[in-house]
């Protein structure tokens, strides 16, 4: 037998006419699976209760929104005849203003929940959904897909976080739970932290909070997971290190619960100067560090796409490095993936080539998907593409996270504006999560469906095509006992030696050739180019240049590393 659908009458009271907190509320009960029925503005309190009583509702939501006094009287009127509803188990909602709000908290209790403007739309949807107000610890989700699931059709939140000084930290952390302005507090760890965490001799004092906060034992770790127990309980990942990692994954799955590590595959290490390990090493042990949190059914992001593009690598390679990860992430046993994609990089490109970028990549990944291997997506403001500007960069990080809303994102990866000027504060990571939500909140309310430009489109197949190119380049690097070519730490080292994933920024690299030229095109596209004619080149143009060898034909190679 079915379950009853629950029933939400809602109304603005008396003379008030303002209803759109009234309608929001409605939508939100109405995505929650509830039958709702709208009075409208004035509605007498006699109207309400006797709709109520006549359409069998579970419960009554009602706002107010002028002067207080008023507001009290027609509150406890509603109290009063509302009485022998709420005997009968209905539940009564006030929304209004602050001191209107106030008032109807000092009813007896009447209000079920009391929302004066203060809470976020997670909030009230975890309200209709079933949850208590004030939602408690074991409310929240504490797992990430649990929390994705919970949030929908929002995304969860996650930024970067952490100051120089361990009290700091803690104290910021503190203040951004209290706020309830993210579900994923990334901590930010100094360099030593990352590189020389088990190694005390390494460790030099000066450098203590360069690049964020100078954790140096499991207790500290400990703290800052602590400091995060209040407000909405937010889930807290942070940095794979640079060595000893699997010792480091340990201790972050028994310190802070990691929610996901970001793994690369071809950075920190001795090719951008953040690591002891040599290329190929570092691919094994990254490699390794997959397959442990596999192992442990945690989900697993590989952050490696976007640094290549922020070292002006072309699209296609930025498509490619896309599509290794998925592979990788899936050849090492990973359940949950994370596909990041990073926008607005390099900082030239145009808001529809960086789309059809961000589409081509999930286009190549979504063949890799089944019951085994899921795919969440992860999106984000580009690193380096926030003005200097505080007011323009809070309007870059709005108009960008409206268009990441394209791609339907599970998780948003809140970059503050104040990112080119300093490391991001508490306040500033709150004041950034606030206009990330209002744009989400925009797109999620009917945003128009951007896939369908006839430029998004057209570009997004030709990357995907170029992106097969390339990937059969890397193939044929295999040698002949290899059997699954694009997990295999040698094939991959070779595709950097040999030039296949290059970018200029990689210039006099001990590893890369950094011999590629790229440039913006006229439609805003990351193009690679002749250096000496500007001319666009094609990867098949491109690779011509680079491998003497013949390309084996696609689908006779593909067809080992099909799911």
């Amino acid at each position: 037998m079915n379950e009853k659908q629950k029933v939400v009458v809602g109304a603005a009271l008396g003379e008030c006419v303002h209803v759109a907190g009234v309608a929001n509320f409605l939508r939100l009960a109405d995505e929650a699976g509830w039958r709702t029925v709208f009075l409208g503005p004035a509605v007498p309190v006699e109207k309400v209760i006797q709709v109520a009583e006549d359409e069998g509702a579970d419960l009554v939501g009602v706002s107010y929104r002028l002067t207080a006094e008023t507001g009290e009287r027609l509150l406890r009127q509603l109290v009063e005849q509302g009485a022998d509803l709420r005997r009968r188990g209905v539940r009564f909602a006030f929304g209004g203003t602050p001191p209107v709000a106030d008032r109807a908290r000092a009813l007896e209790g009447f209000f079920d929940a009391v929302f004066d403007g203060s809470e976020t739309l997670d909030e009230v949807l975890a309200y209709v959904r079933g949850s208590r107000l004030p939602i408690l610890e074991e409310d929240f989700p504490h797992t990430l897909l649990e929390r994705i699931a919970w949030k929908a059709p929002y995304p969860v939140l996650r930024h970067h976080f952490g100051l120089p000084t361990m009290e700091d930290t803690v104290a910021g952390i503190e203040k951004i739970a209290e706020a309830r302005a993210l579900d994923v507090i990334s901590l930010g760890i100094d360099q030593d932290a990352q590189a020389n965490f088990f190694h005390p001799e390494r460790q030099d004092p000066a450098r203590a909070g360069a690049g964020g906060v100078p954790v140096r034992s499991a207790d500290d770790y400990l703290r800052l997971y602590e400091a995060s127990r209040r407000g909405n309980f937010p889930l807290m990942r942070t940095y794979s290190g640079t060595d000893d990692l699997i010792e480091l994954a340990r201790m972050y799955v028994d310190t802070i619960n990691i929610a996901w590590p970001a793994v690369p595959l071809y950075w920190f290490n001795a090719m951008d100067g953040r690591g002891p390990h040599g290329l190929e090493q570092s691919v094994r042990e990254h490699q390794r560090l997959i397959a442990w949190y596999g192992k442990r059914g945690i989900p697993v992001e590989l952050n490696e796409p976007h640094h290549w593009g922020m070292r002006d690598a072309p699209d296609v390679v930025y498509v490619v490095a896309a599509y290794l990860s998925a592979y990788n992430a899936r050849a090492y046993g990973v359940r949950d993936y994370i596909a990041q994609l990073m926008f607005n990089s390099p900082p030239g490109i145009s808001d529809a080539m960086d789309l059809a970028k961000a589409l081509a990549s999930l286009d190549l990944i979504a063949p890799l998907s089944g019951p085994d291997f899921h795919v969440w997506r992860q999106t984000r403001v580009g690193l380096l593409s926030h003005p200097l500007d505080d007011e323009a960069a809070r309007g870059h990080l709005a108009a960008a996270t409206y268009l990441q809303m394209a791609v339907d994102p599970h998780i948003v990866h809140v970059v503050g504006h104040t990112e080119a000027h300093h490391a991001a504060t508490a306040e500033d990571v709150i004041a950034a999560s606030r206009v990330t939500r209002r744009a989400i909140e925009n797109a999620v309310r009917g945003q128009p469906d951007m896939t369908l430009d006839p430029r998004v489109r057209e570009r997004r197949e030709e990357l995907v095509a170029e992106a097969r190119v390339t990937l059969d380049a890397i193939r044929a690097l295999a040698t002949a006992e290899v059997a699954d070519p694009l997990a295999d730490a040698a094939t991959l080292t070779r595709a950097v030696t040999a030039g296949i994933l290059d970018a200029p920024h990689l210039k006099n690299n001990v590893y890369a050739r950094g011999s590629i030229a790229t440039r913006i095109d006229r439609r805003g596209a990351c193009v690679a180019i002749d250096p000496l004619s500007s001319r666009t080149l094609s990867e098949s143009e491109r690779l011509a240049e680079l491998l003497p060898v013949r390309v084996p034909a696609r689908a006779a190679m593909a067809a080992k590393e099909k799911p």
